[in-house]
């Protein structure tokens, strides 16, 4: 059994890091391990002005004292971070090596390459600022089309790049899939220590009801594929689709027939909709991570149809869990759509195979013996 200190900045809007780290820890405690958690909420940065903001986001004094007195208080045996921007800053890094505890640090973006977190620029990939120095997203203003909020994003990434800190304050880096593994290589990271665990979820589990209508679960935002969406659907050969979350992009699925906007809905209600429709559609433009709402489908026997990019194209088999579309190719998704809306009994089929790969994959239990495996390696590291 281990002592663990989880350390999160919580987003403004909940996301799926937010369940993961929230699902970590249950599962680390299920499991007989003793667990802290360091939550800063970004909801703190109003009010407070810009250099004060940036001055915290490159090194927190109050993280790195409050990080220091926990490791004091708790001696854990590991310090797992997840979301360090703005509140935590990299300090936790140090104040973990300073105390000669292993650091272990989940990524569920690529803010260490991109300033935008997912190479996404203008509704199209780009991937200019991997493995360099990462001015031309300062020029192209990517992070909240700023300038200014850019260019200090960038000077915190440029100072840690120089300190050393991810080099050598960071024992074990956490990948969700090797997609990403991949692009952290590229932007010239080390692969011995980065080790794939993907996200997990609880078992949903199946039911024997009939399945109609389409899914889609989270932010409507430019990069999820909102839009898609809004030009794919057509009522009289999809059926129905609910959309279940909210956000800027909702305006153009408005006053669409047979497309209900659900708003935010309880975990329960989401699995019930999971347990009951054809499939779940992924219509994103920008490479994901590991989107939780997949693996909660997975585990409910639901296919997903999704986009033909990224790490998507691994974890959807194409034919076999769900079906592939071009991304941001709103005709390709209308057709995935009509076809599984005629042939039901292959996405059923489709449905058993992703139910399987779950069980196989992405349980709690498998989880949790990968977890341990990597905290283990975290361990060795901070030894040597």
């Amino acid at each position: 059994m281990r002592k663990i200190l989880i350390v999160h900045n919580i987003y403004q809007q909940k996301g799926g890091e937010d369940s993961v780290v929230a699902n970590e820890a249950a599962l680390l405690r299920k499991f007989g391990n003793q667990v802290e958690v360091y939550l800063r909420h970004n909801d703190d940065i109003v009010g407070q002005s810009k250099m004060s903001l940036l001055s915290q986001a490159v090194y927190s004094k109050k993280s790195y004292s409050d990080i220091s007195a926990k490791i004091k208080e708790f001696k854990p045996d590991i310090v797992h971070v997840h979301n360090t921007l703005p509140l935590v800053s990299p300090s936790v890094f140090w104040a973990a090596h300073h105390s000669k505890v292993a650091v272990v640090q989940t990524l569920h973006n690529f803010r260490l390459f991109c300033p935008q977190a997912t190479f996404l620029r203008k509704g199209k990939i780009c991937e200019d600022c991997l493995g360099k120095i990462p001015w031309r997203g300062i020029l192209h203003r990517c992070y909240r089309q700023s300038f200014t909020q850019t260019a200090a994003l960038t000077g915190v990434l440029l100072a840690h790049r120089a300190l050393g800190t991810y080099r050598k304050k960071v024992d074990a880096f956490i990948a969700l899939n090797h997609f990403s593994k991949t692009k952290y290589i590229q932007g010239g990271m080390r692969a011995d220590n980065i080790f794939i665990k993907p996200n997990f979820a609880e078992d949903w589990g199946l039911t024997a009801k009939p399945r109609d209508g389409f899914l889609y679960v989270g932010r409507l935002s430019v990069e999820k594929g909102a839009r898609i969406f809004a030009s794919a659907f057509n009522p009289d050969q999809h059926g129905f689709l609910n959309i279940v979350g909210d956000g800027d992009e909702r305006i153009y699925l408005e006053n669409i027939n047979h497309l209900s906007l659900l708003g935010a809905l309880s975990q329960q209600d989401v699995r019930l909709l999971m347990q009951s429709c054809l499939a779940l559609v992924l219509p994103s433009i920008c490479y994901e991570n590991m989107p939780m709402t997949l693996v909660e489908a997975y585990s409910s026997g639901l296919p997903v149809i999704a986009s033909r990019l990224g790490s998507l194209c691994h974890l959807v088999e194409d034919g076999v869990t769900g079906l592939l579309f071009n991304a941001g190719d709103a005709s390709d998704l209308a057709e995935k759509m009509s076809w599984a809306k005629a042939h039901p009994d292959a996405m059923a089929k489709m449905g058993r195979n992703a139910r399987a790969r779950y069980l196989a994959e992405y349980t709690p239990e498998k989880n949790y013996e990968i977890l341990m495996n990597i905290y283990d390696e975290a361990l060795l590291s901070c030894q040597k």
